[in-house]
Order: structure tokens, then C-alpha cells, then sequence
């Protein structure tokens, strides 16, 4: 399949401007952020271009009625139409289901616990989809309506987070910091009620809920979306001294400092705080089990390089809507890291991501959590 075959026009095909305009191409869910985001763009007369992923179910052929289905809504040509902007659908199925389903699939086998939407920031929007527009439509920019900030810093142009608990900055660390000067976040200056009162004012059709985590797997729980695995099976349920305290359903189930539904009375308090899958096994400990303050980070992304120092007092979180906590680097190579915070954190669980942030809000590295060293 050629780049072009790639794209699927549903109104009028983009015409690029034969004066030097610098046309910016919007990724639009149909709902009201990337909705706001074309808007803003296209007021002052720049050329907008809408693009849409096609990405395939998780729940197979049948789930939400089409196996062909819009990223997180399928309302973007109408709003494109309204807004008399070019719209494309770009076929992205197979790439997404190598590198998010599937991957979403194995992490869980293995113990870990994903992040599917870093991974699809990081390789689908603003790698493959940024490269198939580029090549496709000739158009260099992108924008999306994450709220987030890109500015100038010391190297380069950096990626900050905003000052309100909608802030995204967490979900794209993982983006090149060659990328960053093709990247355009226009609400990184407005909350998300602004941006529900601009589509109202403006009649924009778009879709007024908020995105699910698992885009690919509708309104369901995780579980649903993992498919049947013929190898996975039931296993031990261990303690901390190794003795076995009952069974689980698969490891699959389950993650790192998990408390509800393990099935086991105790007595008191327990949380998962190993999943071995070579073993089949789950091992059960009390919160201080579950709690740790030395994080190890693997597949690291590095956006200011100049900023990054070992025992430099930075700020980490190991959740996207968690207060970021002091730390400090005390390893550092290309692709690992591993940081000390101040005080412990509760249910790190490998598979998920670790993002520091500097004085100013801005996103230094990341990586994925590893499972802790013995």
C-alpha cells in the first residue's frame, strides 16, 4: 500500500495553497478539543487540514457496530464539514494493532502494565501519522488538542506541562525531541471549560464527553480487551515468605499494588507486590511490601539533555494525575535511568511510565518502569 492509499478524503480534497502558507494538519477525534483546535487555527485563514485514525477494534468485528472505526469518535468529518475544512481518514489498522493492541496484550502476559496511550503518542500520532501526513499531504505541522505546552528552552523547543489538573504533558514525553518543532498544542493556554464554552459559542457538532483510556476497547473494562490467551491459566497465590495462600485467574488480571478482588482473606490488608510469569505466580504483601522509593526506568526518552544531571532535586510521577513528588537522578545512561524519591511510592508497577519534570513544568525525560532489581 502507497503513502496516498493510505488517506481516505470524506469531503473536499486538500488543494495546497500556491502562495508559502504554512499549513498545519489537525488530528480530530470528533470531540470538543481537536474540534476547538481546528477551529483556532483556521480563524486566522491558515490552511487546516482535519485527519482522522482508522484503527481497529480490540473486541473484533463487531464491537460498536464496525470493525473500521474512528480514533474516539467518528464525528470529525461532520465537524470538519462545519468548519469547511478538508478531512481525511488515515488507515493506520495494521501499526495500530502491532504496536498498541498487541503490545497492550503481551505487557499484561508478561507482568507489566501498559500505558496505551504514551505508546500511541509516542509511535502512532506523533510518529507514523506525522510521517504518513508529511509524505502523503506535504504538510509538516501537526496539531492536536492536548493540554500541553511546547516552548523554547535552553537546547531547543521543549515541552512543558500547563498549570491545571487537565494537564497531558505525562502522555507525551515520549515524543522526539527532533519532532517537537513540527508540533503545535493551541489550548495550552485555556481549561477545559474554555474550550466546552468555544465549541457552544462556535455550534460545533462535537462530541461533548470525555475520551476513554482504552479507545480501542469502547466503554469496557481492560480485561475485555486482552482476547483469549491459550497458554494463560491459573496459578499460586504466594506470601511473602513464599508459601502459597491460595490462586489466582491469570496473571493477566492483575497488577502491581493491586488490592480489590484478589479473593484472599487475610485479615488485613494485602496488595500485589510481585507477578512472576515465568512462575505463574502472584505474590500478596502488606502496604510496605507494595511501596517503594527507588524506581528503575528502561527505553528512556531524553528531552532536555542539558538539564539532566545525577543528584540534580527534580520532580517524578509514576501516574498521569498524581502530584509530581521530589526525586533525584542517581543513574543515568541513553535509554535507562533509575531515581530516588524522597518518600515511597505506592503500587510501581513495571510496564508503566516515570516522568520528570524541572522547576518550571518542564518534561526533562521518561521512561518505562522496570521491575525492581533483586
Amino acid at each position: 500500500m502507497s503513502v496516498t492509499d493510505k488517506f481516505m478524503c470524506s469531503g473536499r480534497p486538500y488543494d495546497p495553497p500556491a502562495q508559502d502558507q504554512d499549513a498545519v494538519a489537525v488530528l480530530m477525534s470528533g470531540g470538543t478539543d481537536s474540534s476547538v483546535t481546528a477551529a483556532k487555527l483556521k480563524a486566522p485563514g491558515r490552511p487546516v487540514v482535519g485527519v482522522t485514525m482508522l484503527i481497529p477494534s480490540a473486541l473484533g468485528p463487531n464491537c460498536g457496530g464496525a470493525q473500521l472505526r474512528a480514533c474516539c469518535g467518528q464525528g470529525a468529518s461532520q465537524v470538519a464539514h462545519d468548519l469547511g475544512i478538508p478531512h481525511y481518514f488515515v488507515d493506520v489498522r495494521e501499526e495500530f494493532q502491532s504496536r498498541i493492541i498487541d503490545r497492550f496484550r503481551d505487557e499484561y502476559r508478561q507482568g507489566r502494565t501498559p500505558s496505551p496511550c504514551i505508546d500511541c503518542n509516542t509511535f502512532i500520532k506523533f510518529g507514523v501519522v506525522m510521517d504518513l501526513i508529511r509524505d502523503g499531504l506535504g504538510i509538516e505541522r501537526v496539531a492536536t488538542g492536548h493540554y500541553a505546552r511546547i516552548a523554547m528552552g535552553e537546547g531547543g523547543p521543549r515541552l512543558f506541562a500547563v498549570p491545571h489538573r487537565k494537564d497531558q504533558s505525562y502522555f507525551l514525553y515520549g515524543i522526539r525531541r527532533d519532532r517537537l518543532h513540527r508540533i503545535t498544542f493551541p489550548l495550552a493556554g485555556q481549561a477545559k471549560p474554555e474550550t466546552r464554552r468555544e465549541a457552544r459559542h462556535l455550534s460545533l457538532h462535537a462530541d461533548q464527553s470525555e475520551s476513554v483510556d482504552l479507545c480501542f476497547a469502547g466503554q469496557d473494562d481492560y480485561r475485555a480487551a486482552l482476547g483469549p490467551d491459550p497458554d494463560e491459566g491459573p496459578g499460586d497465590v504466594l506470601d511473602l515468605d513464599g508459601k502459597v495462600i491460595g490462586r489466582h485467574e491469570g496473571i493477566a488480571k492483575y497488577t502491581w499494588g493491586q488490592r480489590s478482588g484478589l479473593g484472599i482473606a487475610a485479615g488485613v490488608p494485602l496488595y500485589v507486590v510481585d507477578i512472576d510469569p515465568v512462575q505463574n505466580t502472584i505474590t500478596l504483601g502488606g502496604r510496605e511490601a507494595a511501596s517503594r522509593r527507588e524506581v528503575h526506568t528502561e527505553n528512556a526518552n531524553i528531552l532536555a539533555p542539558e538539564l539532566l544531571d545525577v543528584d540534580r532535586p527534580l520532580h517524578g510521577k509514576i501516574r498521569a494525575y498524581h502530584e509530581a513528588r521530589p526525586c533525584r537522578i542517581t543513574e543515568l545512561t541513553d535509554s535507562r535511568m533509575t531515581v530516588r524519591f524522597d518518600t515511597p511510592h505506592h503500587g510501581v508497577a513495571p510496564g508503566q511510565h516515570l516522568v520528570l519534570y524541572g522547576e518550571t513544568g518542564q518534561v526533562l525525560a521518561g521512561g518505562e518502569i522496570a521491575r525492581p532489581r533483586l
